[in-house]
């Protein structure tokens, strides 16, 4: 996925979770903060930001924040998407082109599909199989290790449990947790952070849910998949 018209800018401080005051072209503006997550681990005061224009000239905020760098050691630093909209595009595209080997090229993929009072990301058939992806994007890194999620996800820990639930009714359901940057190495849920999720997670592979989680190219205007990230849980 390529987004157009992109600036660079330096982050300077985040009021709410919506907003952020960033320094474009030697001028502080208001932006946009495409995640409500908490991002405190990047969003740091004078990291190298990367900014989307909006084309609606009567929004408030003239752009979306997308992507930061984040310095992992002395010689590395790394680009992080944090674009909480992109993970389903990127997904959708890497799927039609067959790259997710566990899934395949199923011959209906159907985005927002409700089932009952349900609804999840996608909704697929292929070859006398048929059931539903939920995808995650992960934005959170420490020393390598990739994690999910960086604040309690009461819907996140929903969706688990439908996804169980359609599981015992005959259905082949996944959970696909998009890595938004390409340096980690290993992937687990986040104790700490959602001990409830990440309880539900476990359950949810015990029960049969296939756990998918890849990697992905990040630059300041662009994202798409790359390989799988080994979980560890």
């Amino acid at each position: 996925m390529i987004y157009q018209r992109v600036k660079e800018g330096v982050f300077l401080d985040r009021p709410n979770r919506f907003i952020a005051n960033v320094i474009i072209d030697g001028k502080r503006e208001v932006v946009h903060v495409k995640n409500t997550g908490r991002c405190r681990e990047i969003l740091m005061e004078g990291a190298k930001v990367y900014l989307q224009k909006s084309i609606n000239p009567n929004r408030k905020t003239a752009y979306d924040l997308i992507a930061v760098e984040k310095r992992v050691s002395e010689e590395k630093k790394i680009t992080i998407n944090i674009d909480s909209q992109i993970p389903n595009n990127v997904v959708e595209e890497a799927i039609l082109q067959g790259k997710i080997i566990e899934i395949g090229k199923p011959y209906k993929l159907k985005r927002e599909a409700s089932y009952g009072n349900s609804r999840f990301d996608f909704y697929y058939e292929k070859d006398g199989a048929k059931g539903f992806i939920e995808v995650k994007g992960v934005t959170l890194e420490e020393v390598g290790h990739a994690r999910f999620p960086d604040a309690p996800t009461l819907r996140g820990t929903k969706h688990l449990k439908e996804l169980i639930r359609l599981q015992n009714e005959g259905y082949e359901n996944y959970v696909f947790f998009l890595v938004q940057m390409n340096h980690p190495h290993i992937f687990s849920p986040n104790y700490e952070r959602d001990l409830e999720f990440s309880n539900t997670l476990i359950k949810a592979r015990d029960e049969g849910v296939k756990i998918l989680c890849y990697d992905s190219f990040v630059g300041g205007d662009y994202i798409r998949i790359d390989k799988r990230v080994e979980k560890s849980f």
